[in-house]
This record gives structure tokens, sequence and C-alpha cells, in this order.
């Protein structure tokens, strides 16, 4: 990620993707199992889906408890706002009309596998970020960026390992071996 400059009141965002040599369905099992995402992150610590769900679906909630060395520890409540299998999945954090977060996956079929994406955005609600803003203001643009870089190294990682997990789990003729 290059320097960008972006202040958070410019919602920033960030998005990383990979090729797997898996079909969409394949790879959908995996992104839409948003309790195996703790797995496959340094910061998220669990997930816990709300009012009775096992699982995704437009309008389901569930609580992601997270851990960061500067940031500490805390939990939001995601809402599903964008449920297509197995084409895109997408959760706003907190309030879905005015959320801290946005996280959306995509997945296209690709030269016989499946093209899968990682996006988010920053904001436009006040996130636990703004603190460290309101404490050094004249610093806002460095702080933005250096969370971004980390947000983009965190969705490489998650993105690498749900393409390990895809395709360890092909046959061997699928997979290309």
């Amino acid at each position: 990620m290059e320097w960008t400059g972006a202040c958070y009141a410019d919602k920033p965002t960030v998005e990383v993707h990979t090729w797997i040599a898996a079909t969409p369905p394949q790879v959908w099992t995996l992104v839409s199992d948003i309790e195996l995402m703790p797995r496959m992150s340094s910061e998220l610590q669990s997930v816990e889906w709300l009012d009775g769900r096992s699982g995704p679906a437009l309008g389901a909630r569930f609580v992601g408890r997270s851990k960061h060395a500067a940031l500490g520890e805390w939990a939001t409540t995601s809402h599903i706002v964008e449920y297509e299998p197995p084409r895109r999945l997408a959760w706003a954090v907190e309030d879905p009309q005015h959320p801290t977060a946005i996280w959306r996956f995509t997945l296209k079929p690709e030269n016989g596998g499946t093209l899968l994406r990682e996006w988010m955005q920053m904001g436009p609600a006040r996130s636990g970020l703004s603190f460290a803003i309101d404490r050094m203001p004249d610093k806002e643009q460095k702080i933005v960026f250096v969370r971004m870089r980390e947000f983009e190294a965190n969705m490489a990682f998650t993105l690498e390992e749900i393409r390990k997990l895809a395709e360890s789990a092909q046959p061997a003729d699928e997979a290309g071996a």
C-alpha cells in the first residue's frame, strides 16, 4: 500500500485478492464460515453468532472480539449487509447505516478457479482508532496509513489461508497436481 495521505473522514479503503484453484462454491464454504476467521487472524480472537443464528444471512448479527498490542481488546457487533452465495458477503461493523467499518468478500469464477477479493472501508462512524487520532490530531494521516497497512497485511494473510484450505480440500486431479 502506497501513502495516500487519507484522513479518517475520507473513508479510506484497502483491497487484496488472490486466485484459488477451487470453485466459487468450494471457496464460499470457507469465506462464509465467519467462525473460522479467528484462525486466520492475529487480531480477531473469536466470533459468536447472535439471535440464535449459526451462519450468515442478510441481517444476521455476530460479535467479534479482537486484540491489538497498541489498541487493546474490544468487541464489536457486525451486521450482514450483503449476502449473495457464492458471490458476495459483506458486513457493517456496529451500525449498518453508519458503520465504523465495512468488510466484503467477493468471489468470481476465473480460469477454472476463483478470484477471491477482500475489501474493507474504514469509517465513517468513529471507531477505536478515533481515540488515537483525538490524542494526536497532527498525526492523523500517519495513524490512518499505518492502520490501513496493518489491515492490508492481515487481509493478505487471511486470503492465503483460505487459498491453502480450499486447495488442500481438492482431489489431486482437480487441484492441478
